[in-house]
C-alpha cells in the first residue's frame, strides 16, 4: 500500500486531545460498548454532506444510531441481481440483523447531490451523464422524482423541493425490500422522511396523513 501516508498532523493531535479528555473519562463506558455489541434504536440514511451532523442533531451518544451516509440519502430499490450493493447491504443488516425499530431517511437544504440530478434532468451536466459518472448513476435514482417539481419556475424553491422528493423516493423504495415491508407490516418497524435546513437549524417530518412535510 505505497500510496496510503501517514496521518495529517491535526487529526493526531484531535485523536491524541480524544483520547487524553474524553475517552479517559469515560473508559467504563467504552468498554461497556465493545463488550456488549452494538444495540441502536433507529438507523439514520443522511447524506455524505459534512455539514450534515446526525449525532449533534439529536444530542446523540455512541452506539445510539446505525448510521448509513451516501449522496443525496438515498435509498435505491430491492435489486437481488448478486453485485454489490452498499446502501442495501446496510439496510439489511440493521434490520434483519440488529433489529432496529426505526428507519430514517434525512434530506437537507443546498444538497450538492440532489442539484446534481436536477442539472442532469434539465441538460445541464453532461459531465454526469457519461457512464463512467459513479455520482451521475447514482443520482439517475432520484430522477423520477424531478417530473414532480419540474414546473417549479424559481431554481432555488425546484432544488428545495427536489431535495424532499429524494426523502420520498428513498421511502418508496424501502418498502420493496421485502424484510422491510415485513417488519413494517408487522408493526415491528417504522419509516420516517425528515429534511434538515442547514442554515436556519430546521428540521421538517413528512406528514403522509396530509402528504407534505411539516416543521418539527
Amino acid at each position: 500500500m505505497q500510496h496510503a501516508k501517514p496521518l495529517p498532523n491535526y487529526l493526531i493531535q484531535r485523536f491524541q486531545g480524544w483520547k487524553a479528555t474524553t475517552y479517559e473519562k469515560n473508559q467504563s463506558w467504552y468498554k461497556h460498548l465493545m463488550t456488549q455489541g452494538q444495540h441502536p434504536r433507529a438507523m439514520i440514511i443522511s447524506c455524505c454532506d459534512s455539514r450534515v451532523h446526525v449525532t449533534s442533531i439529536f444530542g446523540a451518544d455512541q452506539g445510539e444510531f446505525f448510521i448509513h451516509r451516501n449522496i443525496a440519502n438515498l435509498v435505491p430499490p430491492y435489486e437481488p441481481d448478486g453485485n454489490k450493493h452498499g446502501t442495501s447491504a446496510a439496510i439489511e443488516y440493521a434490520v434483519t440483523a440488529l433489529k432496529v425499530a426505526h428507519v430514517v431517511v434525512m434530506g437537507h437544504s443546498q444538497c450538492g447531490g440532489v442539484r446534481g440530478c436536477m442539472d442532469m434532468c434539465e441538460g445541464n451536466a453532461p459531465a454526469l451523464e457519461s457512464k463512467e459518472s459513479f455520482v451521475g448513476r447514482w443520482m439517475d435514482t432520484l430522477r423520477p422524482g424531478y417530473e414532480k417539481v419540474a414546473e417549479i419556475k424559481d431554481t432555488e424553491q425546484r432544488a428545495g423541493a427536489l431535495e424532499r422528493e429524494a426523502v420520498l423516493v428513498s421511502l418508496e423504495n424501502l418498502m420493496t425490500f421485502p424484510f422491510v415491508r415485513d417488519g413494517v407490516e408487522a408493526g415491528d418497524l417504522t419509516l420516517h422522511g425528515l429534511w434538515h435546513d442547514i442554515g436556519a437549524g430546521g428540521l421538517e417530518c413528512f406528514n403522509s396523513q396530509i402528504g407534505a412535510f411539516e416543521a418539527v
